[in-house]
């Protein structure tokens, strides 16, 4: 009888962070009492709880959380109504009216909050298991109300965010009040992040420097509405689109705009295990606006966090509340007879300009903000903004807000400071600075009640209740110990049903340096990482990729893991799984024994019929990223390296760090813009260089170059070749040579074939080449017809022209 009694009092526990209750759904006439721990809601599937939780001393909110184990005061909660207006530990009541309101009653006095809706009709007040709360009306068979429709800090999978609604963050980590971040439609039609403070509101992502459409945003929609589906893909009606790390069916999902003003979408396998992070919006702490406060420094350090400090001559305002800001130690006069300039190098500081001037020096940007007494310092840096990009631009600053100190940023910023003040003409980020968050402080809520008839039984119910917990207690630990045992084969088993399954799994940081032996054995490395052969525990061998510990190593990793998880054509390469453990970034593939397609143009171990069959496999890969997977994708990067062989040589397009997708269903040829160009150069078409839309083509463009490589054995890269000089190379050898095409194949055929080729053959891949690297993006050819091209038989006559 000891295994029934175990497993009905952990089904207790798991249930609820009081208690639990049988039912999901609340009648007419009834209520849930904040004192009754049995007055809670749960999901038919027991997934989510509904009831008052606790948020404070003798402070409750009506919510909905995860049911997890050991949950209490730290559970998931996913929504919450009356979150600014707590309610008292007594008398306090969630009802269902008679006439179809649903409200929540503050001490059995004032109604804090209300659906204000009105039914005469048989209605209930039910709890789904995708964790929605509604009002349901039987008889006419609709919702009248619904928590979806009103979130607070967190969406739930299929929950949409509409233009009439936001996502507000929490005040700090345990104080669940409305915070001063938000995601929300902008009136462009934009989906946003807003820093909304006391005194000052700023958006700060998506970057605001950067154009709408530059950053793959579209303002011309009218619905306004984003969510994310059960498998963890995110869409908004702006265009911005984006994948969970761990896509795929399974897992429980929540997108959240965290206190600190980071969107992130999380995601466990199941209720016990930890939320961890599969995705998030800002990829740099500091570019979080309202962080650090006015006149003072945010500085990232991946190993040791954010941190704020002062800026020279500056006090903090609160060292327990760094958004506060700091202070002058002294006022800076309006004269310019008392008033110098300190340089603080690498450091960046957030709008509020009074305009920008370009091709201002030192001299004439000092003159400027000094004859302008509320001039706080002036920006100098090689604007990329504007053009020309060579000169530089002065902005003077009005406020010195959302200042961050990076290494990277190749600009400075010129503090105005009084000449008697003793401050270095140097000046070093101070990275001793940290927010002292060890005590939160407790704010007693200003309330008042009448005086009610003290409960005698009080105390009788308070002793039964610590008994009760007490064998609870120890019944919990019994219990848990015997899970713990039990763990690590339940995690093998079913990280076994998952590999199965999908043959994509995540790996474990100490597998994977066991698999490669303490990364013992280096097989190639780039921009992107250092590649290990590693042998896994099943024994397949595996090219393993550590990826740089920058932060657009992380940018590849998403972008790679995201595209090629679900991609499956036998011109691609296999991925079977990733790492992502602290900052460690890792990609395993299937090892290709005969390495990449660089190598072995260099080594000469390519004979005319393989090279043939490694363009035609390497065209039907991107033929199918660009046209026929689920989601078509720019590769962006297409040259030798990235192509790699197997054992039998067929070629397996690999290295998505710089992919783009795009929707199924739109045309190839679109304006996809981007942020920043992407590409190796020598193999990148000129939509690069001159800023104009990215499209399918510079693939083509890039496919055309690598083309011309294998008939020629030339790298456009090797010793200082410049952009284009290989393909100018092969068009001055066919001018050049007389009317006999032989001729001018033989003048640029590799010599390592010793003249050994099928000139026919060799032909169609020169033709098809210059076809690809067509300076006129509509001229060349899609990467399907580049295939059919080269199947075919015989290749009519194409105008080689350009």
């Amino acid at each position: 009888m000891a295994i029934p009694f175990f497993f009905l009092l952990l089904l207790s526990v798991l249930s609820s962070p009081l208690s639990s209750a049988a039912s999901n759904t609340l009648s007419k006439g009834s209520s849930l009492s904040v004192e009754n721990t049995n007055d809670v809601l749960i999901s038919p599937s027991a997934i989510f709880s509904a009831g008052f939780f606790p948020v404070g001393d003798n402070a409750f909110c009506f919510s909905i959380w995860f049911i997890e184990p050991f949950c209490r005061t730290n559970c998931s909660v996913i929504w919450m109504a009356n979150r600014d207006q707590p309610v008292n530990g007594k008398k306090s009541k969630l009802s269902l009216l008679h006439s179809g309101n649903l409200l929540i009653i503050d001490a059995g006095q004032s109604t804090v909050w209300a659906t204000d809706t009105a039914s005469q009709s048989w209605i209930e007040l039910q709890l789904h298991d995708n964790g929605n709360l509604f009002l349901y009306d039987k008889e006419g068979g609709r919702v009248l109300w619904q928590s979806f429709d009103y979130p607070t800090d967190t969406l739930l999978p299929q929950q949409p965010l509409s233009k009439d609604r936001q996502l507000v963050s929490t005040r700090s980590r345990t104080n669940y009040s409305s915070g001063v971040y938000k995601l929300y439609f902008d009136s462009d039609n934009v989906l946003r992040l807003l820093y909304d403070g006391p005194e000052t509101s700023s958006i700060y992502w998506p970057n605001t420097w950067l154009l709408t459409w530059d950053g793959g945003r579209s303002t011309f929609n009218s619905t306004r509405i984003a969510l994310f589906d059960s498998l963890g893909n995110f869409s908004s009606s702006d265009d911005f689109t984006f994948l969970s790390l761990d896509y795929g069916m399974g897992a429980q999902r929540i997108l959240k705009i965290d206190f600190d003003g980071n969107l992130r979408l999380y995601s466990r396998e199941n209720g016990r295990n930890k939320w961890i992070v599969s995705w998030q919006a800002v990829s740099q702490p500091c570019r979080i606006h309202g962080i650090c406060g006015p006149n003072s420094l945010c500085n990232y350090v991946p190993s040791s966090g954010r941190r704020c400090s002062c800026l020279p001559g500056f006090k903090a305002n609160d060292h327990s509340n760094w958004s506060l800001g700091c202070e002058p130690k002294v006022n800076c006069s309006c004269s310019t007879d008392e008033i110098s300039y300190l340089k603080l190098s690498n450091v960046e500081f957030f709008g509020y300009e009074y305009g920008f001037f370009p091709n201002y020096t030192v001299p004439m940007c000092e003159d400027l903000c000094s004859k302008m007494c509320n001039c706080k310092g002036f920006q100098l840096r090689f604007s990329r903004r504007y053009y020309p990009s060579n000169i530089p631009y002065c902005y003077p600053k009005t406020a010195l807000l959302n200042g961050q100190y990076s290494p990277n940023f190749d600009g400075d910023i010129y503090l105005k400071v009084p000449k008697t003040a003793s401050l270095s003409s140097s000046y070093r980020h101070v990275e001793d600075s940290r927010l002292d968050c060890s005590v939160e402080a407790v704010v007693q809520l200003n309330r008042t009640y009448s005086n009610g008839h003290e409960n005698g039984t009080s105390k009788s119910v308070l002793w039964f209740a610590c008994g009760v917990g007490a064998i609870e207690f120890l019944s919990i630990v019994l219990v848990w110990y015997c899970l713990i045992r039990n763990q690590n084969k339940l995690g093998a088993i079913n990280q076994g049903y998952f590999c199965i399954e999908t043959c994509f799994r995540k790996f474990t940081l100490s597998e994977i340096k066991t698999a490669t032996k303490g990364f013992r054995e280096e097989i190639g490395r780039g921009g992107g990482g250092i590649v290990y052969r590693g042998i896994l525990s099943d024994h397949r061998v595996a090219a393993i990729k550590l990826l740089k510990e920058a932060n657009q190593g992380e940018e590849e990793f998403l972008a790679e893991v995201s595209t090629i998880g679900k991609l499956n054509h036998m011109n691609l390469i296999e991925m079977w799984g990733f790492c992502a453990e602290g900052k460690h970034r890792i990609l395993v593939y299937k090892y290709m024994e005969h390495g990449s397609l660089a190598e072995n143009l260099l080594s000469g171990a390519l004979d005319w019929k393989k090279r043939f069959d490694i363009a035609v496999g390497t065209a039907k890969g991107l033929a199918y990223l660009h046209e026929e997977c689920l989601e078509w994708v720019l590769h962006c990067d297409v040259k030798p390296q990235n192509i790699l062989l197997d054992s039998d040589y067929q070629p397996k397009v690999s290295d998505f760090g710089l992919s783009r997708l795009l929707k199924r269903g739109s045309s190839c040829t679109v304006n996809s813009r981007f942020s920043r160009i992407r590409g190796t150069r020598g193999y990148m078409a000129p939509e690069w260089v001159f800023n104009l839309p990215i499209t399918s083509k510079v693939d083509v463009y890039s496919y055309g170059i690598v083309l011309l490589e294998i008939v020629t054995g030339k790298s456009p890269t090797v010793l200082e070749m410049e952009h284009q000089r290989l393909l100018i190379w092969v068009r001055e050898k066919m001018k050049g040579a007389d009317e006999a095409v032989d001729s001018w194949i033989e003048m640029i055929i590799d010599p390592k074939l010793e003249g050994k080729y099928d000139k026919a053959k060799m032909e169609i891949l020169a033709m098809v080449a210059l076809k690809c690297v067509n300076e006129d993006r509509d001229a060349r050819p899609t990467m399907s017809q580049v295939v059919e091209m080269l199947n075919s038989a015989h290749v009519p006559c194409m105008s080689l022209s350009n």
